[in-house]
């Protein structure tokens, strides 16, 4: 009796797929805030405000000079 390895592939990808998925997710909850102070740290710059950093990552904030 022949069984089809095709399920299995395709189950076995989906498991990759979500593991991936849980890694990429928790990389970006623990690392949001660095992310966007850096984000708003280049967008001060660009409207030529000063960044003033915040008490938290994620919490800075661009003023008038």
């Amino acid at each position: 009796m022949r069984l089809d390895n095709k399920g299995q592939a395709l189950v076995e990808y989906l498991l990759i797929i979500a593991v991936i998925s849980v890694v990429v997710v928790s990389l970006v909850k623990l690392l949001g805030g660095y992310l966007q102070d850096s984000v708003t740290k280049s967008s001060c710059s660009l409207i030529d405000k000063v960044y003033v950093e915040g008490s938290k990552p994620g919490e800075g904030q661009c003023v008038d000079k």
